[in-house]
């Protein structure tokens, strides 16, 4: 099947999305469940004013959905596939790190 130009577009899109520190912090910290934005900003040691910026990009790209109850928005992951695609990417970082270590031992040697 061949993918149009425009699904790599899109693709890169999502992407580039996630290619933020912040905002792989805040999925990491999304992904046992929906959380206000206050008890972000406390998990992330960051101001209400940048993890609402990062929040709202991540729900325009829809990573992230929110809902009000009274005054307080909370936030969860869009589709439970984001977490696995994460944890994936991770995964091979962890892999790459411990590869990079035992070449480094190696030439110590």
């Amino acid at each position: 099947m061949k993918m149009s130009k425009e699904v790599f577009e899109l693709q890169a899109e999502i992407c580039k999305t996630l290619a933020n520190p912040k905002r792989l912090e805040i999925i990491a910290a999304l992904k046992d469940g929906e959380l206000s934005v206050g008890e972000l900003v406390d998990m992330l040691g960051a101001t209400k004013a940048n993890v609402s910026q990062h929040l709202s990009v991540l729900r325009q790209r829809r990573v992230v959905q929110s809902r009000r109850e009274g005054v307080n928005i909370f936030y969860s992951i869009n589709n439970p596939k984001i977490n696995e695609a994460c944890a994936l990417m991770k995964s091979v970082l962890m892999e790459q790190l411990a590869e990079a270590e035992r070449q480094a031992r190696r030439v110590k040697r």
